[in-house]
């Protein structure tokens, strides 16, 4: 036997591991929802083994469509911030001096550290009634009596951009690392202003880690749920709540359903995002 083909197998063994995985937590896990999202309600198990597409007609029903549409709008609203706050934010990182660099991205990754779920919690006192922030501008006059902050929706999209904003920044910073600003010199000699420069050269080299960044943003922002339930108080419904429910009411062939089509929205976001021009490579560097 050669060495190329022992170098071959022994590749292929080390690969074992990822198929099996792929096999039994992707392929098999989607497979089983799928098949329930096919299957009507029943009292035993949950569903009655009947094959049926009643639960993709119901998806047309205006409770399902509003619902749809909140995650929708709200992901759109988070990905902008998000977008406007972390391909600067990530820009500005990226120009640093490497020891500066690393400070900063230590500083962005710190809090990830600490579970989610304490992090949100910790928004949630800041926001009560009588939290800090309504204390502190009391103290100082500004205001009469507490302002509602918490369980409200713009609580809500605030724990989304707070959740999601590294996720914008670190594709944003590593696509601005591997920029030629040799390019950018070009076009300032040539007599282009800095913000045409910017807009025209620096921004289109880009664009794959920005866009990945959306990507990486939009996709969770539409599942979320718990930042709803913790932020706002459950009173505006977002898919990840409404799957929860249907679970909790045993409707398991409804929410796997809405789940089969938040895949399908999944899988439209990465189709978009690879036709502009971008790379699985940046969807995976993290």
């Amino acid at each position: 036997m050669t060495t190329d083909k022992k170098d071959s197998r022994f590749f292929r063994f080390l690969k074992l591991p990822m198929y099996l995985w792929t096999l039994v937590f992707v392929f098999v896990s989607l497979t089983y929802v799928i098949g329930l999202s096919f299957m009507g309600r029943g009292e035993l198990i949950g569903v009655d083994g009947l094959f049926t597409l009643a639960n993709y007609a119901r998806l047309r029903e205006p409770q399902y469509l509003k619902v749809l549409l909140n995650s929708l709008k709200l992901a759109a609203l988070t990905t902008v911030l998000c977008l406007s706050i972390g391909y600067p934010f990530g820009y500005l990182m990226a120009r640093l001096k490497p020891g500066a660099r690393t400070v900063v991205l230590m500083l962005l990754i710190v809090p990830f550290w600490t579970n989610s779920l304490i992090r949100i919690f910790g928004w949630r006192i800041l926001l009560m009634g009588n939290g800090p922030l309504n204390t502190f501008l009391q103290n100082l006059g500004l205001i009469e009596k507490p302002l509602k902050l918490l369980n409200t929706e713009g609580a809500v999209f605030l724990g989304m951009v707070y959740a999601l904003l590294p996720l914008m920044i670190m594709p944003s910073s590593n696509a601005v690392e591997k920029l030629d600003y040799s390019v950018v010199e070009a076009a300032r000699d040539l007599g282009a202003g800095p913000l045409k420069a910017f807009f025209t050269i620096t921004v289109p080299l880009t664009l794959p880690g920005l866009m990945a960044g959306c990507v990486l943003v939009f996709i969770p922002s539409m599942g979320l749920f718990f930042l709803n339930d913790m932020l706002g108080g459950g009173k505006t419904l977002l898919t990840g709540n409404l799957i929860q429910n249907l679970i909790n009411s045993r409707d398991l062939p409804m929410a796997s359903a809405l789940s089969a089509l938040m895949l399908l929205v999944t899988g439209a976001v990465i189709a978009l995002y690879r036709k502009v021009g971008g790379s699985s490579g940046q969807l995976s560097m993290f």
